[in-house]
């Protein structure tokens, strides 16, 4: 993009060479003007001057004793030719016969422009009377001159507007150009500050800026914060998988050793179930670590969008029916809203992961012969998506941190931690929360998850 003291130097001169322009144009105007009408009032002196001369003879006849007075006064240094003519009521008297007088109005005055002798002149008419004690006679006296110093005089008068103008222009550009990096200081030194910074440290920039650097300074901070959440998501997925999938791919090493020298058929058989038991275990972990760190790096509110918590909840519980029915569970849905939609915000995928993982908890913990229930109600906050069971459930002194990561419900617990932690997640996400409760009758666990309504 350049340097912005040359953009805003350039973007000045264009501006101002425009605006000269059109100031000149106007300055030209009224030079023009003023010229006009400074040399009409010489030119109209003269005129008078030569009339006061005019007088009755004898014979009451028009007699002019021209005053050079009169004609010397329209002399310039522009080197102006001046013409003068006199009629009578009989016509031409005295001067320049070829002279055409110019048409006079009511007061008895006319100017007009024109040529004579070969040079661009203005002309003046005055129409007066003498009086020769009996009656008045009329007669009209007509000056000329050559525009030179007119012109001169508007050349002049635009010349020094157009050096002013220069002057104004150059030192504007000369202020431009010193105070530009004068008014880029602050950026400057918010520059150096986020330069010091340890690369670990994404705290909100604090450095005092210019209001219209505000908005920058307001954009850096929000992605810094942003790109923390992200590298605290990244940090929490990298530790947690080096903590998880050591102890999976260590047996699946173990095993696969043993595999390669097995004596028998049956031990190496034994040694591969084993192994892909444990890969199995691995690639679980992996799937649940992957979701936590989408959920950490999920968006915010802004992002959700309604869902239909009972359609979606219907879906995902038809999908788990057949893994269900192999474990020996009976898994239904009970649509408390009568078939009307709760309307939710969240995001579809998420809140299919939190209920799918609810379903596989309960699936896992219930017990063959069991009961789960997908429940979808009204409460009094919104709207509740509850699983419930009727299986051995979870100790009541032990559901209180069943919400952190990696924990599990109570001693010799199987499974990773990971599941409620997700669903726990996943709710406050969505502006929700995670319950667990006791089950129909004290038995088993129902597990609701409170979702504030669209």
């Amino acid at each position: 993009m350049g340097s912005l003291r040359r953009r805003l130097l350039g973007w000045l001169l264009a501006a101002t060479a425009i605006l000269g322009l059109l100031a000149l144009a106007d300055t030209w105007r009224e030079a023009v003007t003023t010229a006009t009408r400074v040399s009409d009032r010489v030119l109209t002196g003269s005129a008078l001057a030569i009339a006061e001369r005019v007088t009755v003879d004898e014979d009451t006849g028009l007699q002019v004793d021209i005053p050079y007075s009169a004609l010397e006064m329209l002399t310039s240094t522009a080197q102006d030719r001046v013409f003068y003519r006199v009629d009578g009521p009989l016509g031409y008297l005295t001067g320049y016969r070829a002279l055409t007088p110019a048409p006079v109005d009511s007061d008895g005055r006319g100017f007009a422009d024109g040529v004579f002798a070969g040079d661009a002149i203005r002309v003046i008419t005055l129409a007066r009377t003498v009086s020769t004690g009996v009656e008045s006679i009329p007669f009209a006296v007509t000056v000329a001159e050559s525009t030179l110093a007119r012109r001169e005089l508007a050349r002049s008068i635009l010349i020094r507007s157009a050096l002013r103008l220069t002057g104004m222009i150059g030192g504007a550009a000369l202020i431009v150009w010193i105070a530009v990096p004068l008014a880029l200081r602050p950026l400057n030194r918010l520059s150096d500050a986020i330069a010091i910074r340890s690369p670990d440290d994404l705290s909100p920039i604090r450095d005092r800026v210019p209001t219209e650097v505000q908005g920058l300074v307001e954009a850096v901070n929000s992605f810094m914060a942003r790109l923390g959440t992200a590298l605290d998501a990244l940090r929490n997925f990298t530790g947690n998988a080096s903590h998880q999938l050591r102890t999976p791919l260590a047996v699946l090493r173990t095993q696969m050793a043993l595999a390669s020298r097995a004596d028998t058929p049956q031990a190496m058989q034994s040694a591969v179930a084993k192994g892909d038991a444990a890969l199995a275990h691995a690639e679980r972990v992996l799937t649940q670590l992957l979701l936590l760190a989408r959920i950490d790096a999920a968006p915010g509110q802004a992002a959700l969008a309604p869902v239909d918590l009972a359609a979606l909840a219907r879906g995902i519980t038809g999908d788990s029916i057949p893994r269900a029915a192999d474990a020996g569970i009976d898994l239904g849905f009970d649509d408390g809203l009568g078939g009307d939609p709760a309307q939710i915000r969240a995001e579809p995928v998420l809140l299919a992961e939190a209920l799918a993982n609810l379903i596989d908890n309960a699936i896992a913990y219930a017990g063959r012969g069991a009961m789960v229930t997908v429940s979808v109600r009204g409460g009094p906050d919104g709207a509740i998506l509850a699983v419930i069971d009727d299986g051995p459930g979870i100790p009541a002194d032990a559901r209180a941190g069943l919400g952190a990561r990696f924990a599990r419900g109570g001693t010799g617990a199987e499974g990773l931690g990971l599941g409620l932690a997700i669903v726990a997640e996943i709710a406050a996400l969505f502006g929700g929360r995670l319950a667990l409760l006791d089950g129909p009758g004290g038995r088993g666990l129902r597990a609701e998850l409170h979702l504030p309504m669209a």
